[in-house]
C-alpha cells in the first residue's frame, strides 16, 4: 500500500500581498504559524488559491521554500507545481524538491489541454523523474479537462502517484474512482460543499479554501468523517454550508482574501487579471460571516 500524504484538512493557503504587489513573507508566515496551531494537518503553497499562475517564476520558488523552511517538518507541505508544459513543471518540481517538500499538488495541463493518453504520458513522465508523492488535481471548470476513472487506474499504478484532489463535483466519478482504484489512490475533496460526501466514499480529507479561515473547524469536519462519524462529519458540512458556498460567489481567491481582510488577516489583494469584488457579492459574502460571528 502506498503512503498517504496526509489525512484531514489541508489548507490551500494564500499568498499575502504587500499595497505594492509583492508577496508580504511576514504575513505568510503569520498564516502558517496560525494554520499549525489551529490543528491544519498540511500546507498546500502556490495552488489556485495561493495565486500560483501569477507569481513569477522566482516567486514561485520562493514562496515554496520559505514554506518549507518555516513549518520545518511540523506538518507536511505540498507545493503546487503542475504546469499545462511538462517540462515546466519538472522544472519547478525539482527545484521544490531541493526546498524539501513531502508533496507535489499537479494540474492537469490546461488551455492546450490534452487527450486521456497525453494525461498518462505527461504524469507518468514526472513521476519517472521525481522522488517525492504527487497529488493529482482534476478541475475541469478551470482547465477543460477531466481525468476519466479508466485513467486513474493507470496513473495509480505508478508508486509516485499517490493520490488525486478531485473537483469535477462528481459524485458518481469520484464513486467509480473509489471502485476502481481501492487503496491504490487516496481521494481528497475539492470543493469545501462536498467534504461529507467524499468523506463518505473512503475519501482521506480535503484540500480546502474554507481552512483559511476555519482551519479547526474544517480538520474537526474532516477528521470526523475519516473515523466514520459520518453524521458528524454531514452535521458541520451542513453548518457551514453558508460559508463553503459563499467563498466562491466571486472567482477564487478573491472572496477568501476578502474575507481574511474582512476578519483582519490584512492578506492584501489579489493580483491581475483577478479584481475586487461588487458591493453585491461582498454584501453576501459579509452576511455568511456574520451568521458565524467571524465578523
Amino acid at each position: 500500500m502506498k503512503e498517504t500524504v496526509f489525512t484531514g484538512a489541508g489548507v490551500a493557503l494564500v499568498t499575502p500581498m504587500n499595497p505594492d504587489g509583492s508577496v508580504n513573507y511576514n504575513k505568510l508566515k503569520e498564516l502558517i504559524e496560525f494554520q499549525i496551531a489551529n490543528h491544519t494537518d498540511a500546507i498546500v503553497i502556490c495552488g489556485t488559491t495561493g495565486e500560483g499562475s501569477t507569481l513569477t517564476h522566482e516567486e514561485h520558488m520562493e514562496c515554496i521554500d520559505f514554506t518549507c523552511k518555516t513549518v520545518a517538518g511540523r506538518i507536511p507541505v505540498i507545493a503546487g507545481t503542475g504546469s499545462n508544459d511538462t517540462a515546466y513543471a519538472l522544472e519547478l518540481s525539482k527545484a521544490a524538491e531541493v526546498s524539501g517538500v513531502d508533496a507535489f499538488l499537479m494540474v492537469t495541463p490546461y488551455y492546450n489541454k490534452t487527450s486521456q493518453a497525453g494525461l498518462i504520458k505527461h504524469f507518468t513522465y514526472l513521476a519517472d523523474r521525481l522522488t517525492k508523492p504527487i497529488i493529482l488535481y482534476n478541475v475541469p471548470s478551470r482547465t477543460g479537462m477531466t481525468i476519466k476513472p479508466e485513467t486513474y487506474v493507470e496513473l495509480a499504478k505508478h508508486e509516485r502517484i499517490v493520490a488525486t484532489k478531485e473537483a469535477s463535483g462528481d459524485i458518481s466519478a469520484v464513486l467509480k474512482i473509489k471502485a476502481l482504484c481501492g487503496d491504490n489512490l487516496d481521494i481528497y475533496s475539492g470543493n469545501d460543499d462536498q467534504i461529507a460526501p467524499i468523506m463518505a466514499c473512503g475519501g482521506k480529507g480535503v484540500i480546502s479554501v474554507l481552512s483559511n479561515i476555519l482551519p479547526r473547524e474544517t480538520h474537526e469536519m474532516a477528521m470526523k468523517g475519516l473515523n466514520g462519524d459520518i453524521k458528524g462529519c454531514l452535521d458541520m458540512q451542513l453548518k457551514y454550508l453558508d460559508l463553503c458556498n459563499d467563498l466562491f460567489v466571486d472567482v477564487n481567491p478573491i472572496p477568501v482574501k476578502e474575507a481574511m481582510n474582512l476578519m483582519n488577516f490584512n492578506v492584501g489583494s489579489c493580483r491581475m487579471p483577478l479584481a475586487e469584488m461588487s458591493d453585491s457579492d461582498k454584501a453576501v459574502l459579509i452576511k455568511a460571516l456574520k451568521n458565524h460571528a467571524l465578523v
